[in-house]
C-alpha cells in the first residue's frame, strides 16, 4: 500500500509515476517577442497548409487584435483563448482551400488542447514524436507528485505521510527520524525501536559518503555517476562483509575536496573491516590516503601499458620515470597565471533571481571573454544554476531551443548580445552505433575519403568516394553493414558486440582494401592512433590538421576509427572540443562545460587548460564547472555557491579572481585554495 511500483499503493491517475507529461504553453510559444505572424505559435507556423493560418485569421478578427502585435503585447484573456480554446463562445471561421472558400460558426478547442487531442488520437509515430517535442513535465494533478493513493498519503506518523518524509534531504531525514524518540509515546517507541534503528543506520552510511543534500525521493536517472557510486557504496559499508574485493573507479568524481575527505574514511573503513579495496584515481588526496600505489604508463595508448612505478606515496614521489610521481613532488606543475583577465570591455552577462531547484532568488554575472569556474560544494546548485538555468535559457533565445529543455525559474537576463552562441560540451557519447567514431565526428573521415578516391588505382577502378564511406551500399562488407561487428540485441541486457566474421572487423569489403597508400589500405589507417596518422599524413595539411585538433586535446592515443561505444565520457568530451578547436571562431562564443577533468590526469589537465585559454584568447567566454583545483587555481573569475548542499545551499558565497576567494572565510573553496595561491611552491606561468 505504501509502494508507488505496487497497483495497491501507486495512484491511479499517473500509475505512480507522479508525473504527467503535457503540452507546455512555454514550449508552443518560445519566443515572446514574435507576432502571430511571424511564427510565435511554433507548432502551427510550421504548418504547410493554410488551415491553421486562416483559423488564427478568423480569431483575430472576430476578438479584434491583430496578428501583427507581439505576442507580449497581447491581453492575457486574448493569449488563454488561443492556447486553451474559447469555451461556450462561437466563433465564425473562414476557409478558402484553394478550390471553394466555405466558412462555419464553432467554438474553438485551442492550440494545447488541439495537440493534446492529435498526441492521443494519432497511429503515427512521426506525429507522435512531432508533438512530443512541445511537451514537458508536470506535477499529476490527483497525486501532486506524490505517486501515492489517497489512503496511503492519509496515514501519518508526527503529522507527516510517508512521501512528505521522503521528500526531505538525507540530512533533514535523520534529524526528523531523531526528533520521533521525543514525539512518539512509549508505546509507538516501542513498536519503532527495531525500524528506526535500521533506518538511522542506512542514513548514517549516506551521511558518510557525502550525500547529504540529496532527498530520498530523488530519481536514480537524475543521479550523477558519482553520486550512484557512492550510494552503492554506502550499502556495501552497511552490509557489513569482510573478505570482499571492492573495485571503484573514480569515486571522487563529482565531489568537493570537503566532500572527498568522508569518501576517503568511508574507503578506510571497509579496508579495517577486513577488505580489499582497489580504487582507478587520479585525486592527490586518495592517493596520499593509500596503503599501496600502482603508476600505469609511461604514457597513454601504445605508448603505456606498462607499471612504471609500484610502492607507497613516497616511494613513487621519488620515482623520475613516474608522471605521476613528478606532479606529486612539483618537478612538473600547472603553473598560475601572471594575470587574470578582465571582463571585456568590463561587460558582463547576467542571469537575475534565480530560483530553479535549490537557488534562492541567485544574480549570476559571468564576465565576457574570461574564463569562468563555478565552484562549491556538491548540491549547492551548480548545476542548477549554469547548465538548467543559464544554458537552457541562452539555448532557447540563441540556439532556438534544440534541445527543448524549459530554463528553470529567473526574472530575466542581460548581456545576451555580447554573445552570437552558446555551446555545451558535455560527456554525452559522440554516437551509439559502432559506425560513430573520432574520424566522422571531427571531419577527418572526408578528406581521408578523398584521398583514397583519388589515388591512381581508385581512378582506373572508377571509385567514387562512396566507395571508402561504411555508411553505404558499394565498398562496405554486408554482413556487418559496415558496424565492423555484429549486435545482438540482449533485451533487459545492454546490446553485445561480436567481431564480424566476414570482414574480421575491418568494415569495408575485399576490393576496397585493395586500394593502399604507402602499403595501407583505409581501414588500416582507421585503426592507427591519431598520432601514428599525424605521422602517416604528415605531408597532406587537410587531413593532418583535423587529426592535430585530437592530439592537441590529449587523445593521441585514440584509434582513429575507434568505436563510438568504447569510449569513455571523458574522451567523448575531449573529442567535442577538437570538433570546436578546428572550427573557425566567431570570438563571440560561450563554451560551458561540466567537470571536463573527469578521467584526467593532471598531465592531461595541464593540455585541457591550454585549449580552454586557447578559446578564451580568441575573445570567447569559457565557464567551467568544476571541483578541480588546479583547474579553479588558472581561471579568470571564480562563482563559489554554497554554503552546503541541498537546502542549505543555493547561495552565491563568493565571487571574483582566486586570490579573492580564497579570502573569504565562509568559502569552502576558497579554504582549500588559500594554501596553493600561498605556497612557497606557488608556480607562474
Amino acid at each position: 500500500m505504501f509502494s508507488f511500483n505496487s497497483p495497491y499503493g501507486a495512484c491511479e491517475e499517473c500509475e505512480g509515476i507522479g508525473i504527467k507529461l503535457n503540452v507546455d504553453p512555454k514550449l508552443v510559444v518560445p519566443n515572446e517577442k514574435k507576432s502571430i505572424a511571424d511564427g510565435a505559435i511554433e507548432p502551427w507556423s510550421k504548418s504547410v497548409s493554410m488551415y491553421y493560418a486562416q483559423t488564427l485569421a478568423s480569431i483575430a478578427k472576430h476578438y479584434g487584435f491583430s496578428l501583427d502585435d507581439k505576442w507580449s503585447k497581447l491581453p492575457k484573456k486574448i493569449k488563454d483563448i488561443i492556447l486553451y480554446g474559447s469555451d461556450e463562445d462561437e466563433i465564425k471561421f473562414s476557409y478558402d482551400d484553394g478550390y471553394e472558400k466555405y466558412s462555419q460558426k464553432k467554438t474553438f478547442e485551442g492550440v494545447v488542447n488541439n495537440l493534446e487531442r492529435r498526441y492521443l488520437e494519432t497511429d503515427s509515430d512521426w506525429k507522435r514524436e512531432e508533438i512530443s517535442q512541445y511537451q514537458s513535465d508536470t506535477k499529476c494533478e490527483r497525486c501532486n507528485g506524490f505517486r501515492l493513493k489517497d489512503e496511503a498519503l492519509c496515514v501519518k506518523i508526527n503529522k507527516l505521510n510517508i512521501s512528505e518524509v521522503t521528500e526531505k534531504s538525507i540530512y533533514d531525514a535523520k534529524n526528523w527520524f531523531k526528533s520521533l524518540e521525543i514525539n512518539l509515546d512509549q508505546r509507538q517507541l516501542k513498536i519503532a525501536q527495531h525500524i528506526l534503528k535500521e533506518i538511522n543506520e542506512r542514513l548514517d552510511f549516506l551521511l558518510n559518503v557525502g550525500l547529504n543534500y540529496l532527498t530520498l525521493s530523488r530519481e536514480s536517472g537524475t543521479l550523477s555517476g558519482g553520486e550512484s557510486q557512492r550510494i552503492r557504496l554506502a550499502s556495501q559499508i552497511g552490509s557489513g562483509l569482510t573478505g570482499v574485493l571492492y573495485v571503484l573507479d573514480e569515486p571522487s568524481i563529482g565531489l568537493h575536496q570537503k566532500d572527498n575527505v568522508k569518501l576517503i574514511n568511508a574507503l578506510k573503513k571497509l579496508r579495517d573491516l577486513g577488505n580489499t579495496v582497489i580504487v582507478v584515481e587520479h585525486d592527490t588526496e586518495t592517493m596520499l590516503n593509500a596503503d599501496y600505489i600502482i603508476d600505469l604508463g609511461p604514457e597513454a595508448g601504445n605508448k603505456g601499458g606498462e607499471i612504471v612505478a609500484k610502492g607507497s606515496y613516497k616511494e613513487i614521489l621519488n620515482n623520475n620515470d613516474s608522471i605521476t610521481g613528478r606532479y606529486l613532488s612539483n618537478k612538473s606543475f600547472i603553473p598560475i597565471p601572471k594575470n587574470r583577465r578582465l571582463a571585456r570591455n568590463g561587460r558582463f552577462l547576467e542571469i537575475q533571481g534565480a530560483t530553479g531547484n535549490n537557488l534562492k532568488n541567485v544574480n549570476l554575472k559571468i564576465p565576457i571573454g574570461s574564463f569562468s569556474c563555478v565552484t562549491g560544494v556538491s548540491g549547492s546548485g551548480k548545476s542548477t544554476l549554469i547548465l538548467q538555468t543559464l544554458y537552457s535559457a541562452l539555448n532557447l533565445t540563441l540556439n532556438n531551443n534544440k534541445s527543448r529543455k524549459i530554463p528553470k525559474p529567473f526574472r530575466n537576463y542581460k548581456g545576451v548580445e555580447l554573445i552570437d552562441k552558446v555551446i555545451d560540451i558535455d560527456q554525452s557519447p559522440i554516437g551509439r552505433t559502432p559506425r560513430s567514431n573520432p574520424a566522422t565526428y571531427t571531419g577527418a573521415f572526408g578528406p581521408i575519403r578523398d584521398w583514397f578516391t583519388n589515388l591512381p588505382e581508385s581512378k582506373s577502378r572508377g571509385y567514387k568516394p562512396g566507395r571508402f564511406s561504411f555508411n553505404v551500399r558499394g565498398g562496405r562488407c554486408e554482413a556487418c553493414e559496415g558496424d565492423g561487428v555484429i549486435t545482438y540485441e540482449m533485451h533487459f541486457l545492454p546490446d553485445v558486440y561480436i567481431t564480424c566474421d566476414e570482414c574480421k572487423g575491418s568494415r569495408y569489403n575485399r576490393e576496397t582494401l585493395e586500394i593502399k597508400y604507402k602499403d595501407k589500405s583505409i581501414a588500416d589507417v582507421l585503426n592507427m592512433t591519431v598520432d601514428e596518422g599525424c605521422d602517416y599524413f604528415e605531408n597532406i595539411s587537410n587531413i593532418k590538421t583535423k587529426l592535430l585538433t585530437l592530439k592537441k586535446v590529449g587523445l593521441g592515443y585514440i584509434k582513429i576509427g575507434q568505436q563510438a561505444t568504447t569510449l569513455s565520457g571523458g574522451e567523448a568530451q575531449r573529442i567535442k572540443l577538437a570538433k570546436e578547436l578546428s572550427k573557425r571562431s566567431t570570438g563571440r562564443t560561450m563554451y560551458i562545460l561540466d567537470e571536463p577533468t573527469t578521467g584526467l590526469h593532471q598531465h592531461d589537465i595541464k593540455k585541457l587548460l591550454e585549449i580552454l585559454h586557447t578559446f578564451v584568447a580568441t575573445g570567447n567566454t569559457v565557464v567551467v564547472i568544476e571541483h578541480n583545483l588546479d583547474v579553479i587555481k588558472t581561471a579568470d573569475y571564480i562563482v563559489d555557491m554554497g554554503p552546503e548542499g541541498g537546502v542549505n545551499g543555493g547561495n552565491i558565497i563568493a565571487e571574483g579572481k582566486p586570490e579573492e576567494v580564497a579570502k573569504i572565510e565562509t568559502s569552502y573553496t576558497g579554504k582549500f585554495l588559500k594554501p596553493l595561491l600561498d605556497t612557497k611552491y606557488k608556480k607562474i606561468a
